[in-house]
């Protein structure tokens, strides 16, 4: 599954510095416990999750930093907009993931919020580990080498 495309649904919200930053690993697709107005700001694309991580609390997986705005037509009835959430998943999953935190040197970081083709909220996270500023020079240079080789065989083909 690619963290670019909602996967048969329709995309919230991304999180575009995560491919910049981090070498990713293994994405995958959680679920995510929402409130009804948080559904309702989601459904209106309010949503940020661009400083976003998950971590492990209590043997269960949060979603933290995540920005949902509040929902206008709630009243006094609103949501923490930066309140951490439960992820969805199975026991198998969360221990695989939180003895892959504990060994250290990896972070679980949401590359898209999404609604799927059923209609329900989903996270698209990934394993990932840091990348150093020589990575994202490396990077960089060959995206630009990449970009002018495509550019000379249009002027030349």
């Amino acid at each position: 599954m690619s963290g670019n495309a909602a996967p048969g649904g329709r995309r919230i919200a991304q999180n575009r510095k995560a491919r910049r930053d981090y070498h990713l690993e293994r994405p995958f697709e959680v679920g995510i416990r929402l409130t009804g107005t948080e559904v309702k700001s989601l459904r209106a694309g309010r949503a940020n999750i661009n400083d976003a991580y998950a971590t492990e609390r209590g043997g269960e997986v949060f979603l933290i930093n995540a920005h949902i705005s509040q929902y206008d037509g709630a009243g006094p009835f609103n949501h923490d907009p930066l309140r951490p959430r439960k992820l969805l998943l199975h026991k198998r999953e969360i221990r695989k993931l939180v003895g892959a935190l504990r060994r250290g040197g990896v972070t679980l970081v949401p590359l898209t919020l999404y609604f799927n083709e059923r209609g329900i909220a989903k996270v698209a996270l990934a394993m990932a580990s840091g990348k150093r500023k020589y990575d994202k020079r490396a990077a960089e240079k060959a995206r630009d080498w990449q970009r002018q080789k495509e550019r000379l065989v249009r002027e030349r083909g």
